[in-house]
């Protein structure tokens, strides 16, 4: 890995832990792909899923007061149990990996600018469901964010509450799939080992600065800009995987 490379690496981690200081998720989203520019998406998904632990541990303590617990009970479960698939789905279906996650991106991408998961109330019932397909993604593709703000949304929360407890869900999805990438991975990470430690410096820093860094974009200005980047980095990836 050249200089160049790791310096932006950094850069681009501080700019998915400030994502998912602001919204609740994004880390997964970003890097991911990023990382796959370089290494297998696989890999990529086993790499970024050690600083979205580390992040989303310290943003889930920060806001620890206001985590909705009751939602935990429920949707934080389910979101557990299903990362906790998708982890062994992963090594039963890399070659899918690349795929999913670029399908995924894409509609996060598209509901970002549409903003059609606002507008969408599927119920308590559907909630769970989402809860659990969120955390099935998350576990196979490294990205959850999409469905599990959808899923949100169809509580009652302020903008605390849903960033606090998004992030509270995201740190159940990594207990339920961490240990299945650690014990199956063998020796794969150990050739990741630098760029997980930049990535786990970047989000750090990323996610203690918060809107800090946001360069003076407003929120929903911020928000269209970081989906139309992962719009078109699923697309991207969707491309290259002959789709």
């Amino acid at each position: 890995m050249t200089l160049a490379i790791a310096v932006a690496l950094f850069f681009i981690a501080i700019l998915s832990g400030s994502t998912a200081a602001i919204a609740g998720f994004g880390i997964g989203s970003i890097l991911t792909p990023v990382i796959a520019t370089r290494y297998p998406v696989a890999d990529a998904i086993l790499a970024v899923s050690i600083p979205h632990a580390v992040a989303t541990a310290v943003r889930c303590w920060r806001l620890r007061r206001s985590i909705r617990a009751d939602i935990l009970k429920g949707f934080g479960i389910a979101s557990a149990v299903g990362g906790l698939a998708g982890a062994f789905l992963l090594f039963r279906l890399e070659e899918f990996a690349g795929v999913v996650l670029g399908a995924l991106l894409i509609v996060t991408g598209i509901s970002g600018l549409t903003k059609w998961n606002r507008r969408i109330h599927p119920g308590r019932a559907g909630s769970a469901i989402f809860g659990a397909l969120s955390g099935l993604f998350g576990g196979m593709a490294g990205n959850q964010g999409g469905l599990r703000a959808a899923a949100l949304m169809t509580y009652s929360l302020t903008p605390a509450q849903f960033v606090a407890t998004s992030t509270a869900v995201g740190l159940l999805v990594d207990f339920g799939r961490l240990p299945v990438y650690l014990a199956r991975s063998g020796g794969r990470l150990e050739s990741l080992a630098l760029p997980i430690a930049i990535a786990i410096a970047g989000v750090l820093v990323g996610t203690i600065a918060g809107e800090k860094i946001l360069f003076r974009l407003s929120r929903d200005r911020f928000q269209q800009v970081i989906s139309i980047l992962i719009l078109a980095l699923g697309i991207w990836l969707v491309v290259k995987r002959g789709v």
